[in-house]
């Protein structure tokens, strides 16, 4: 399932996700043209690895920041064109409604925190790991708890890919992205522990997605009114 747009138009410009979209854009432009014998050096210079974290050492090639930094800089580097547009793709249809409810300054923390916590939780469950983690949909999984919670109902446009079936339908939030988060748990409990992986951080996914639950059930709880709007 592969969804397309939202009917759940936002009644704010979402200025702070479009930005996050431009900066991962600017990034990767940056990554794959502009940097000599290409984008891997930058993986590793600023992409999260475990170790580095849990031991406190700075493996080589030294980091273009500080190690704890590096939580922060992986969020804006990605593996290939697939990758990054799949994340940007997800980041534009489901990030301006959850920043229309949560205002600009606190959809900015809200991003970034659930983008260091879905670092976090990869990194608990694999101290010893010294592959880079890198990309932005430990962040985006928070945004898709958090539209799942507040527009259960929103009707989303999706691609749906069933073999030789191929349609466009209109599938409720609740399903669309309950039915992602359970992929992400299934897989992430198949791979964990086995020597053959699909190079998938699945338990990011799954600490973003929580995080970004936790965050916008507080904000609720907070604000005192529902934010259902089907």
């Amino acid at each position: 399932m592969i969804p397309l747009r939202d009917e759940n138009p936002s009644k704010t410009i979402p200025i702070v996700n479009i930005c996050l979209i431009l900066a991962n854009l600017s990034v990767f432009v940056y990554q794959n043209f502009l940097i000599p014998g290409g984008g891997k050096p930058l993986i590793l210079r600023l992409g999260f690895i475990p170790y580095e974290i849990t031991n406190a050492v700075d493996l080589s090639p030294k980091n273009l920041v500080p190690v704890p930094l590096t939580i922060v800089t992986a969020m804006f580097i990605h593996g290939g064109w697939l990758h990054l547009l799949s994340n940007m793709l997800y980041l534009w249809i489901f990030g301006d409604n959850v920043e229309d409810i949560l205002g600009h300054l606190k959809y900015l923390f809200f991003y970034f925190m659930c983008g260091v916590m879905a670092s976090l939780t990869h990194g608990f469950l694999n101290l010893s790991s010294q592959v880079p983690t890198i990309g932005a949909s430990g962040a985006i999984a928070g945004v898709l708890g958090a539209y799942m919670f507040l527009f259960p109902r929103a009707r989303i446009r999706t691609l749906l890919v069933l073999v030789v079936f191929i349609q466009v339908v209109s599938i409720p939030a609740i399903i669309l992205l309950g039915y992602w988060i359970l992929m992400q748990v299934l897989s992430g409990i198949t791979e964990f522990g086995s020597r053959t992986t699909s190079g998938i951080a699945w338990f990011a996914h799954v600490g973003g997605f929580v995080t970004g639950l936790a965050l916008i059930t507080m904000t609720k709880k907070r604000r005192g009114r529902p934010y259902l709007r089907r």
